[in-house]
């Protein structure tokens, strides 16, 4: 009975791993999008206009195309060797190449010895090392546009689930980036649709500001208010230290200032005997008259 069951598993299973073995798989390397008649496109480092091929690293690690085959006959697929030892062929994970179609080899690794017929099916390959083995290939149909190029909408995504060529007509020529390029904000195309006339982009721009005045208002009122708040709290402090405090007096009594007027007219007056330049001040010690009494000045006291 195990056996039997094991048996069945067994045949439930394989038709699954075949049809996952069947699946067509994405290269390695993508031939992503290729241009064929270039007039007012990209140009080359010799400043020319001509028809390209862009290849696409389609692994998670760094793949050299050196010693690759690019061809544009079936019956010759080593038509063109990309050459070997050019650092510029080793592409990093998910990057692109460009590979000028304008039959000038000489011109440097990325210029090819065939170029593009606007006016024919452009069949395009790329092969192994072996020159035997096709790595992927894309057949451009005849009567194309100037400017407008063929690839993949989502880089290296060469079939879908189903196994259909995703091959088609760009938006946008876009060699050596990505096909596919995000230049508009749906959130804002949105917007426009629902908004031709821009009545509610006005309403929220006039709501904005006012709400914004109105903050500000509120903001300046408040800072005013504690500002003031703060003054009369000062003031009331100082008002209460101040009325706590006995005023000092500093006036000088009378007959301090009788003796230095006095003295000072003296020197002006040029009356010392002695110390010219030296202000004396003594204070006689008498109780029945002050010390500046004209008595002292006398030399005899008179009689009665």
């Amino acid at each position: 009975m195990k056996k039997l069951s094991k048996h069945l598993a067994f045949f439930l299973i394989l038709p699954l791993c075949i049809a996952c073995s069947s699946r067509v798989q994405n290269p390695r390397f993508v031939i992503n999008e290729v241009l064929v008649i270039n007039e007012q496109n990209y140009v080359d480092d010799y400043g020319q206009r001509s028809g390209w091929i862009e290849i696409f690293n389609n692994t998670a690690k760094t793949q050299d195309l050196g010693g690759l085959f690019l061809t544009n006959d079936r019956s010759n697929p080593r038509k063109y060797p990309i050459p070997k030892g050019d650092v510029l062929t080793k592409l990093a994970p998910h990057q692109h190449v460009l590979f000028w179609a304008n039959n000038k080899p000489y011109q440097g690794t990325f210029y090819i010895s065939f170029e593009l017929n606007p006016d024919a099916e452009n069949y395009i390959a790329l092969y192994d090392e072996s020159g035997t083995k096709l790595i992927d290939e894309v057949t451009i149909p005849k009567g194309q546009l100037p400017d407008v190029s063929w690839g993949y909408k989502t880089d290296g995504v060469k079939f879908n689930r189903e196994g259909a060529n995703m091959l088609a007509v760009l938006e946008k020529v876009t060699p050596s980036t990505n096909n596919y390029t995000l230049d508009k904000n749906e959130k804002v195309e949105r917007f426009k649709h629902q908004d031709k006339f821009g009545a509610s982009m006005t309403i929220t721009s006039m709501l904005v500001v006012f709400l914004a005045l109105v903050l500000l208002y509120i903001v300046f009122k408040l800072v005013g208010k504690g500002s003031v708040g703060l003054n009369k709290r000062k003031k009331e402090k100082d008002t209460t230290v101040t009325e706590g405090v006995k005023p000092e007096t500093n006036e000088i009594p009378g007959e301090v200032l009788s003796a230095i007027f006095m003295a000072l007219h003296e020197e002006q007056s040029d009356v010392h005997d002695f110390e010219h330049t030296i202000l004396t001040f003594n204070k006689i010690n008498r109780n029945y008259s002050p010390w500046s009494s004209k008595i002292y000045g006398l030399r005899q006291t008179p009689r009665k």
